[in-house]
């Protein structure tokens, strides 16, 4: 998969592609039924995906609490998994955000990017003031050498909406399985594993430790993981997440513990998948009272994971 970044000065290569256009954050259920409905436009084409970098809601709300799903990387990956020829990273800055819906159309869609199809679902908006959407996308069309369909909005068969907002939603509150269901696989923590006070090893427990910065935390507690290693083989294994009350820490950080395993990895990329929540997080009496729970968290996760 070619990765571009911006839509100025293509090769007749990177252009007329028919693409997916939005953010997805995620790239859950209902973000690969976008995709598909794009390659159904022109099947001749190559298919491609217009996202932004960084999202819309981070540039114009740089202080919120981080939400973001799926780091660029991560995204990136999830997309060329989804048979993707081209992603087109449109970076999201003041221009790009006060361009008008009829201006990004001609601009970065035909004259830019040469799109020959346009999907989006169905609730995206566009432009300035987020004042286009998919039905001024149709009727730009009729003007523009592309076709257009925007897909309503995709569910699970009991009505489960497949969004990024509610995966978020699910994750905040301890429910990995629901963001599962609707990501189509575990919601992953990814990157390099810190070095940390080393302490889980002094009581038994070494853990492998991961920053939460810049996404979304899921509910602090304890988790039934897999992590998949740099070289790709994956350990089961127990993770807390949060703020490490008993150690009186202030900062929140993944610290996974691998079952039956002694490498050491520090500095190594690796990727923690939450499958399970075991309990919430809280402060412990003393060091014995953490290791036993500890080792009943681990118990606990290993029954689950069998």
């Amino acid at each position: 998969m070619q990765i571009i970044h911006g839509y100025q000065g293509l090769t007749p290569d990177q252009k007329s592609a028919t693409v997916a256009l939005g953010n997805f954050d995620g790239v859950h259920r209902g973000h690969a039924a976008v995709i598909a409905a794009a390659r159904a436009l022109a099947p001749e084409a190559k298919l491609g995906v217009v996202s932004f970098d960084p999202h819309p809601r981070q540039f114009f709300q740089p202080d919120a609490e981080p939400f973001i799903l799926t780091p660029l990387a991560q995204k990136a990956e999830k997309i060329k998994a989804l048979g993707v020829d081209i992603l087109y990273i449109l970076r999201f800055d003041a221009a790009l955000s006060a361009m008008t819906p009829e201006t990004f159309v001609r601009d970065v869609m035909v004259d830019g990017i040469g799109a020959v199809g346009v999907s989006t679902g169905s609730d995206f908006r566009f432009g300035a003031n987020r004042a286009g959407d998919s039905a001024l996308l149709e009727t730009l069309s009729a003007h523009y050498p592309f076709k257009s369909v925007a897909l309503p909005e995709v569910s699970d068969e009991n009505g489960g909406q497949f969004s990024s907002s509610t995966a978020r939603a699910a994750l905040r509150e301890g429910k990995p399985e629901d963001a599962a269901t609707i990501l189509g696989r575990p919601y992953v923590i990814s990157g390099s594993v810190l070095k940390g006070d080393q302490r889980g090893r002094t009581i038994g427990f070494p853990t492998a430790n991961l920053s939460l910065e810049n996404i979304l935390a899921p509910a602090f507690g304890v988790y039934a993981i897999t992590v998949k290693l740099g070289d790709g083989s994956n350990v089961k294994g127990v993770a807390n997440i949060g703020m490490r009350p008993t150690f009186e820490k202030t900062v929140p950080i993944l610290e996974a513990h691998l079952f039956d395993f002694e490498r050491d990895i520090y500095g190594q990329n690796i990727e923690v998948s939450l499958h399970q929540y075991i309990r919430g997080e809280h402060k412990f009496d003393g060091i014995e009272a953490l290791k036993a729970q500890i080792a009943s968290d681990a118990d606990a996760a290993r029954t689950l994971l069998t």
